[in-house]
């Protein structure tokens, strides 16, 4: 107990206004004396006490946050009751700078108990149960901070998430928590509650919102170079936890995947809308690094097409990156014979004033290729219909071909446009392009404000390959892992199983008129290789994803929330696959690094056509 010499008799009143997502049902005032905060946190992930006034609540605050809009204090009652089920830690929101209170104070606080839920109702995540409106009154100063739970290997449960209630639309919300057998429910029998995690690897580099993911279970599905893959639905990777700070953000640390922090980072843990629980650090461990350095891939050989997909992130004239971009096409990436490249943006960028053409963005490219020692690409691509392919208003992405002319050509067929439908004919006994380049369907609902597939004719040592550059419909709006909803809805998926239907079919009318035609669809599919999407778009051995070439631990292209994961391939039609003769690497350059300069690493397949 607090000593009376350290008694403030200071009382700070600060009014909050609820979120629209908080319960604002108001019931009697529950007493002091029977009301803790692991009664108010309950066995659920909703507290039973939402919507009712509460007066005196004891704890002692644990962290403060100053920035953003949600702020407020941690307060957490030292006495823990003794069901592993219930918090003893809560969120008082402030609503304003929380001033006269500081780490370490006793405090009572009385408001009403809210949920609010982190991006809204709409987004499916969690709640956050918080006392909102509060009146605090600090009792003593100085005191210890309780001692902070040991998250780790041997604490957090293999299973991530137990089914959701099927009257409850799959709602996790009502079910009671069962944290030594799910890691959600160990994280949620956990929020507010100040926790220690020890010497954690990264597995999510530090973004710009001084975020990065860390795992405590170091063996979980782990790469060679420090990640941790996601190669299933089923393995969602519990290990994994977000870190953010309560410090300076130009103290947060540069981190790549492979660092390490060293020692312990202890702070409360949270639930935010970009990545659910997250452990935002009063005191972080020190940086240490795991020396990854970008991928190199070797050079094609003299007989072998070298043909690459690499998304650069909404490139457009204004940006800096062109010469990192150019650097990495050549240097490691090895100046591939094809390059399909993924977000294109228009001349003038985000400006929506009708420009489509892109010839500025591809010929500055080009010119700071040729500057780092590469080779003077030629180009092809079919600029969109203004505003009608997503992606940054007023953008205008939009896939494109770069080819090495001195080592491939283009077959050129004229009359393909933004609406115009590329479609298959036979030429001396094999297949050929209606139109080339050519947009595959363009009208079709599949592509609606989304990229429309390119396909283009090519002639490598004189044999025809197909290509089809594609740009998938993005996961937007689809449920996060840590959603109240599980299994989480990825409704987006919709539209992709619509689009890899058409890619697929019209690869079949390509090898219906000959079956041994080189046909490679390759690009951001936003899917992953063990998807429906890509099931779909591989139909009955038309096209095979040749990622699945590499051992699982190496099958990643981008790094989602600590999950090293797939979402750009190179798909591959039989006459390809079934000679064998074909190589495949993914070159990692960008999703593990913190100064990436797109969150994309590129692929690049080498076969003899």
């Amino acid at each position: 107990m607090p000593s009376k010499s350290s008694a403030r008799l200071a009382a700070l009143t600060v009014a909050a206004v609820c979120s629209a997502a908080s319960t604002v049902v108001l019931s009697s005032t529950a007493h002091a004396d029977s009301v803790r905060i692991h009664d108010i946190q309950g066995t659920t992930r909703t507290s039973p006490y939402a919507g009712q006034k509460v007066t005196d609540v004891a704890g002692i605050i644990t962290g403060i946050r100053t920035y953003g809009s949600s702020k407020g204090f941690w307060i957490q009652d030292p006495d823990a009751d003794d069901n592993p089920a219930t918090s003893e830690g809560v969120f008082v929101f402030t609503s304003s700078t929380p001033k006269g209170v500081t780490v370490g104070d006793a405090v009572k606080v009385s408001g009403t108990v809210s949920e609010y839920v982190p991006g809204g109702t709409s987004s499916g995540n969690q709640s956050v149960t918080e006392i909102t409106k509060p009146a605090v009154t600090v009792v003593s100063s100085g005191n210890a901070v309780p001692a902070p739970v040991v998250v780790d290997a041997d604490s957090v449960p293999d299973a991530y998430a137990p089914a959701g209630d099927g009257a409850a639309s799959n709602s996790i919300n009502g079910l009671v928590l069962r944290p030594a057998q799910y890691a959600l429910d160990y994280y949620e029998s956990l929020e507010g509650m100040n926790v220690r995690v020890d010497d954690t690897r990264v597995v999510g580099a530090s973004d710009p919102y001084t975020e990065l993911w860390v795992t405590v279970k170091p063996h979980e599905h782990a790469t060679r170079r420090g990640g941790t893959v996601y190669g299933s639905y089923d393995s969602q990777n519990t290990g994994r936890l977000q870190i953010q700070s309560l410090g300076a953000t130009a103290d947060f640390p540069a981190a790549n995947v492979g660092d390490t922090l060293t020692g312990a980072t202890t702070g409360p843990l949270d639930y935010n809308q970009f990545g659910g629980y997250t452990l935002v650090a009063s005191s972080l461990g020190t940086l240490e690094s795991g020396g990854l350095e970008r991928e190199t891939t070797r050079k094609q050989r003299n007989g072998e097409l070298a043909v690459a997909t690499y998304n650069v992130e909404n490139l457009d004239p204004s940006d800096g990156t062109f010469t990192a971009h150019a650097s990495a096409i050549v240097n490691n990436l090895k100046s591939p014979d094809i390059v399909s490249l993924e977000e294109i943006q228009d001349n003038n960028g985000a400006k929506d004033d009708g420009t489509t053409a892109a010839d500025v963005t591809v010929n500055k490219l080009i010119d700071a290729i040729v500057a780092a020692g590469g080779p003077r690409y030629d180009w092809r691509s079919i600029d969109p219909a203004n505003d009608t392919d997503g992606g940054e208003p007023g953008g205008n992405i939009r896939q494109v071909f770069l080819f090495n002319p001195e080592r491939v050509s283009f077959t050129d067929r004229p009359g393909g446009d933004a609406s115009t439908a590329v479609g298959v004919t036979r030429e001396h006994g094999k297949a050929a392009l209606t139109v080339s380049p050519g947009r595959i369907d363009p009208t079709s609902d599949a592509w609606k404000s989304s990229r429309k597939p390119l396909a283009g004719e090519f002639v490598f040592r004189g044999r025809t390959v197909f290509v089809i550059a594609n740009h998938f419909n993005s996961k937007g709006g689809d449920q996060g892992l840590t959603s109240q909803y599980q299994p989480p809805v990825r409704s987006s998926e919709t539209q992709r199983h619509q689009q890899a239907a058409e890619v697929n079919t019209f690869v079949k009318s390509l090898l219906a008129v000959q079956k041994n035609a080189d046909v490679i669809a390759l690009g951001d599919l936003n899917d992953f290789e063990f998807s429906d999407t890509a099931k779909i778009l591989e139909g009955d051995g038309e096209l095979w994803s040749a990622i699945k070439s590499l051992p699982r631990s190496e099958r990643y292209t981008y790094d989602y929330q600590g999950n090293a994961q797939v979402l750009d391939q190179i798909l591959i039609s039989p006459a390809i696959r079934r000679g064998c003769d074909f190589e495949y690497d993914s070159v990692h350059l960008n999703s593990e690094f913190h100064d990436q300069i797109s969150d994309h690493d590129p692929q690049v397949l080498r076969f003899h056509p």
